[in-house]
């Protein structure tokens, strides 16, 4: 008796739920309706076009200056020699490189090549100036 029961409530559920999609399917629109609600929405303009995101469109900030005027300024600078040479922003590293050498090349690798035996080197990466973990 409970077997008959329980095919009978199987039976039941499905035929439920095949009725309802059945009734959403005979609900849904159409492709041909969708097609044309967006055409008539289009033409309505309730559609943003592509790269406009939302109602209003926000004007990019920053100067005024365009392209041209910048490369104009920095070519005026340049040849009034306003402009810091690249990586020479600091003047104490200026004086330095300025001033004659005392040793040569060849006792500046041995003296390098000494420090590197005794362990006395700072590893790559790894120095005062390095960005911290």
């Amino acid at each position: 008796m409970r077997s008959k029961f329980a095919v009978v409530a199987v039976l039941m559920g499905a035929a439920s739920m095949a009725w309802q999609v059945a009734q959403a399917q005979a609900s849904a629109p159409t492709r041909a309706d969708v097609k044309a609600e967006t055409r008539a929405a289009e033409k309505a303009g309730e559609i943003p076009g592509p790269g406009v995101h939302g109602p209003k469109f926000h004007a990019p900030t920053g100067t005024p200056v365009n392209r041209a005027d910048r490369k104009k300024a920095t070519r005026a600078a340049e040849k009034a020699g306003e402009l810091t040479p690249a990586g020479a922003s600091n003047r104490s590293d200026n004086a330095i490189r300025a001033k004659p050498t005392t040793r040569s090349r060849a006792e500046r690798k041995a003296e390098t090549r000494a420090a590197n035996k005794k362990g006395e080197l700072v590893p790559a990466g790894q120095g005062p100036s390095s960005p911290s973990k």
